[in-house]
């Protein structure tokens, strides 16, 4: 009979509590001895592979093999490409602004402030929103139609995130691009391709969890989540707060969407500004 082991998925969700915290406190003791805490963000797309990599195994005979291997391995992709990106693009980098005005607010040690509200709250974030991952390696059920609709989501997903992460980073390569805003490519038709895609990633995940009605509506947080964290959170609100006093950002926000992919409106074009 189809279905899913609640009782092994109940261990697994302890177990992997236990992963994504003992990653994201090895990248803390990192960070504090390097002096940055920017390198939590590295840290994240590896805090989900592992979670993946730990469910994969401990699900073995307890869910079906197709499904357990496919959100398995599509949770890594996703989540080393991410963290091999971040790497990249923070080499040579020093501390995060974001890092920097939130450990302002630390009324004592600034050490136990940092670990408290990013790094314990982040192993919080990764297993909560890795739900899907773990409820779909503990189902029975064979791969099935809405399982490779959420593959082909997910394939969407990361391809917008690479691609816009490609094009970004290769503007910001030419010199003769220093002072303007990205407006091209995808970002001629959101502001954040890369948050957009990564809201796709999850709603993909999701829907290969949903092998019934009741895993479907016990992980449903996950894309939610992730969503709001990428939209409403951390993610747009934060970066465009901090793009908001660049010359010519104005006008590219008013042509151009800030999440959805969307044709761009007709407006004047970006004077030079701010690089992004």
């Amino acid at each position: 009979m189809n279905g899913t082991d609640w009782a092994h998925l109940a261990t697994n969700l302890g177990v992997t509590a236990a992963t994504a915290g003992v990653v994201l406190l090895a990248t803390f003791a990192v960070a504090v001895r390097l002096g940055l805490h920017r390198i939590v963000d590295i840290a994240w797309g590896i805090a989900f592979s592992a979670v993946a990599v730990v469910t994969w195994l401990l699900s073995d005979g307890h869910g079906d093999d197709g499904r357990r291997l496919l959100v398995a391995a599509a949770t890594v992709v996703w989540g080393l490409r991410l963290s091999a990106h971040i790497a990249r693009r923070s080499h040579g980098h020093g501390e995060d602004p974001r890092y920097t005005a939130l450990l302002d607010k630390a009324r004592g040690n600034r050490t136990l402030y940092a670990l408290r509200t990013v790094y314990l709250g982040q192993a919080a974030l990764v297993w909560l929103i890795s739900l899907p991952v773990q409820a779909a390696s503990y189902s029975s059920s064979p791969p099935d139609l809405l399982a490779f609709c959420g593959i082909a989501v997910w394939a969407l997903g990361v391809g917008f995130e690479a691609v816009g992460d490609h094009q970004l980073a290769r503007f910001k390569e030419d010199p003769a691009n220093r002072g303007r805003i990205m407006d091209r490519g995808l970002w001629a038709w959101t502001r954040h391709p890369n948050y957009f895609g990564d809201s796709l990633v999850w709603w993909g995940l999701y829907l290969i969890a949903c092998t019934a009605w009741q895993p479907a509506l016990a992980v449903l947080v996950s894309p939610v989540l992730m969503t709001l964290l990428l939209t409403v959170g951390s993610g747009k609100r934060l970066l465009e707060k901090h793009m908001a006093g660049r010359p010519g950002y104005a006008e590219y926000a008013a042509r151009t969407s800030g999440f959805v992919p969307l044709p761009p409106k007709k407006t004047a074009p970006v004077r030079p500004g701010g690089n992004r």
